[in-house]
């Protein structure tokens, strides 16, 4: 009975620790193209110490933008170990008035695609973003 309580511990700790892994997957850099002024940029998502997701501008092709640079326009989306996605953050986009609610989720190896939405998810706009390996260098 003792051993099976041993490995019962051992197995919720490594289910755990797997999750928190499949979590923090989404870190690292992106490139998008802004759907509304078709100009390319790079966001950086992190993890912060309450254990939720943000996001901030740290490249952007039109470098007249470049005041957006460090702008965290994502927040607290949380990762959802059922659905496999990043939900409840909102999204605040750089230049524009609003905020919506968004989600996360990748549709293929280095693809996110990420969901901003006013109200239900129906009533929203999709984008997709690519992870890149590394921060671009701005001009």
């Amino acid at each position: 009975m003792k051993h099976l309580a041993v490995v019962l511990g051992i197995m919720v700790c490594v289910l755990t620790l797997s999750a928190q892994n499949k979590a923090d997957d989404i870190v690292g850099y992106y490139y998008s193209v802004d759907p509304f002024s078709k100009e390319g940029s790079q966001t950086y998502i992190y993890k912060t110490a309450d254990g939720k997701y943000e996001g901030k501008v740290c490249w952007v092709e039109n470098v007249e933008k470049k005041n957006f640079l460090g702008h965290v326009f994502l927040k607290n989306l949380s990762f959802n170990v059922k659905e496999n996605e990043w939900q409840n953050g909102v999204i605040k986009y750089p230049g524009k008035s609003g905020t919506y609610k968004m989600y996360m989720k990748f549709d293929g190896e280095n693809r996110l695609k990420v969901r901003g939405y006013w109200g239900v998810a129906m009533l929203g706009k999709t984008m997709h973003w690519t992870k890149e390996s590394a921060q671009r260098v701005q001009q």
